[in-house]
C-alpha cells in the first residue's frame, strides 16, 4: 500500500523551516538542544534545526546505552559534522544500572520488562532537560506521526520537548524530507537513512518487533485518520486483514491518554495528532 496523499516535500520543508523560526522567535529563545540516536528521525530534525536556527544554535546529545549499537554512534557522529554543529557523548549505561539496582524489587531476574526501556528513554530526557535548563535552550522532540499514534513513546522520556517538530508527518514522510534534504548533496548520512528503524532499548530490537512495517502501517493510519474512513470500509477499499486492522485500533487506543500530554506539536497537514483525541 501507499499513502492517499501526496504532498509536496519542498513546500512542507519550506513550511517546517518558518514555523521553527516563528516558534523560537515567539518563545524570545535562540538554541535549541536534541538527542541524536543514530536514526532517521532525530537526524532529520537535527537537520532542519540547523537549517532553521544555525548551526551554532544547535546542540546535539549522544547518549549511548549498552544497547546502542556502534554504527548508530558513528552515524549520529558524522550528522553532527556535516551539520557543523557541536555535540556532547554522555552514556547512560551506569545510570540505568543504578536506576536498576535501587528498583530491584520491581523487576524479576531474567525476565525482560517495557518498564526497562523506559528507563532508558527518561533518563535521555532529564539529561536534555538538564542541558535546557542549564543553557536556555529549547529541547526539540523527534517523534512522528506514526509512533504517536501506536503509543511508540515513552511519556516524560523521549516524548518530552517544547515542541514536536516532526510530529506531522508519518514515517514515511519522514523518509521523503529526509532524501530531500539530501538533494544537494549528503547531509543526512546515507547509512541513516538505510538502516532498519530501532529504538534500540533491547538487544537486537527493531521497530517491526512491535509495530507492523511503515509501508503497511502508515495507509491504514491516514485513512482512519485523513480520510476518515470507518473499520469495515478500510477493509473493503485497501484491502487489510481485519486481525491486523484490530490491532493496529487496539494500539491507537491505548496511546490515547499519552497523545493527550505531548508537546505542541509542529503542524503541516489539516489534521494532526493533538487533543482532543478520539478513541476509535
Amino acid at each position: 500500500m501507499v499513502l492517499e496523499e501526496k504532498i509536496d516535500i519542498a513546500s512542507v520543508h519550506d513550511l517546517i523551516i518558518g514555523k521553527i523560526r516563528d516558534f523560537f522567535a515567539s518563545c524570545g529563545k535562540s538554541k535549541a538542544v536534541l538527542g541524536l540516536s543514530g536514526g532517521i528521525d532525530s537526524a532529520l530534525v537535527a537537520a532542519l534545526a540547523t537549517e532553521a536556527l544555525g548551526k551554532e544554535n544547535v546542540h546535539g546529545i549522544l547518549m549511548p546505552s549498552q544497547f546502542s549499537s556502534l554504527h548508530s554512534v558513528s552515524d549520529s557522529v558524522d550528522l553532527a559534522n556535516n551539520l557543523g554543529i557541536k555535540y556532547d557523548v554522555i552514556p547512560i549505561d551506569k545510570i540505568y544500572k543504578r536506576f536498576m539496582l535501587e528498583m530491584h524489587t520491581f523487576f524479576e531476574i531474567g525476565k525482560w520488562s517495557v518498564a526497562q526501556e523506559n528507563i532508558q528513554a527518561r533518563a535521555r530526557g532529564t539529561i536534555l532537560m538538564t542541558y535546557s535548563n542549564r543553557y536556555d535552550a529549547l529541547v526539540l522532540n523527534t517523534s512522528n506521526k506514526s509512533e504517536l499514534f501506536m503509543g511508540y513513546g515513552t511519556l516524560y522520556g523521549d516524548l518530552c520537548g517544547a515542541m514536536m517538530v516532526i510530529a506531522d508527518l508519518y514515517k514515511l514522510q519522514v523518509y521523503e524530507l529526509s532524501n530531500h534534504m539530501n538533494r544537494n548533496g549528503e547531509i543526512i548520512p546515507k547509512s541513516i537513512i538505510e538502516k532498519a528503524p530501532s529504538a534500540e532499548l533491547r538487544p537486537g530490537q527493531k521497530d517491526t518487533d512491535s509495530l507492523p512495517e511503515y509501508e503497511v502501517l502508515d495507509p491504514i493510519l491516514h485513512a482512519l485518520h485523513e480520510e476518515g474512513l470507518t473499520v469495515d470500509e478500510v477493509i473493503a477499499t485497501k484491502g487489510v486483514d481485519r486481525e491486523l486492522l484490530e490491532r493496529i485500533l487496539r494500539l491507537k487506543r491505548g496511546a490515547a491518554f499519552k497523545v493527550m500530554q505531548i508537546p505542541p506539536v509542529l503542524t503541516v497537514g489539516n489534521k494532526p495528532v493533538v487533543p482532543p483525541f478520539k478513541c476509535i
